[in-house]
């Protein structure tokens, strides 16, 4: 069973928001009033949750993330160091916008990498990647791996993170953990069993 949420000394959780069983909070973070982080998480040092934010269960927000209010984010989703959220597409400091805040979700099992920018309005798919400095300008579908400025599709991705490699047939099986999936042309691919999804080794955890 998870254990009660472990939170820093240096950190401050505010009145009103909820922190899940086994949730481990680490250096400066502050997890903001009406915001919900869901079991079993790990926020590294100078993590901010803005009011409203929804995490779910068996996240992993990297150092120097702020998720910002409109971003939902699924369960087993790993945000990467420094990576960015928007929430409004053309801000001014003398113009209140708060009203036009624009939705971002990022799907189940998705990776955020390092110093990527997710542009607000435009969902990540699950399972997809997003690799290291990419900048997320259109909406990414599931186990897409994109890459670039602006982020453009390159290849697919298994469950577990693995790349996978279709060549020129329909079918193709993940290398690493058995995953048997079918392309649907050109914009997307389906898994065609379970035997990937949770098998995967986890990955490392502060």
């Amino acid at each position: 069973m998870s254990s009660a949420p472990f939170i820093h000394p240096s950190s401050y959780v505010d009145d009103g928001a909820s922190v899940g069983a086994g949730t481990r909070i680490w250096f400066f973070c502050h997890v903001q009033s009406g915001s919900s982080i869901g079991r079993d998480c790990i926020l590294g040092q100078n993590v901010n949750i803005d009011r409203g934010v929804i995490v779910g269960d068996r996240v992993k927000i990297q150092n120097n993330v702020s998720v910002y209010n409109g971003v939902i984010v699924e369960d087993d989703v790993f945000l990467g160091p420094s990576c960015v959220f928007t929430n409004v597409i053309n801000p001014r400091a003398f113009v209140e916008r708060k009203t036009e805040f624009l939705a971002t979700r990022v799907g189940r099992g998705a990776t955020i990498g390092a110093n990527a920018t997710v542009v607000c309005g435009h969902d990540v798919g699950e399972y997809a990647m997003v690799g290291a400095g990419a900048v997320v300008t259109r909406t990414v579908v599931p186990h897409a791996l994109v890459l670039g400025v602006p982020a453009r599709l390159v290849g697919w991705v298994c469950r577990c993170g693995d790349r996978l490699e279709f060549g020129d047939a329909l079918e193709t099986q993940c290398d690493a953990c058995g995953g048997r999936y079918v392309s649907e042309g050109s914009a997307s691919i389906r898994c065609l069993d379970d035997s990937g999804s949770d098998d995967a080794p986890s990955g490392e955890g502060r």
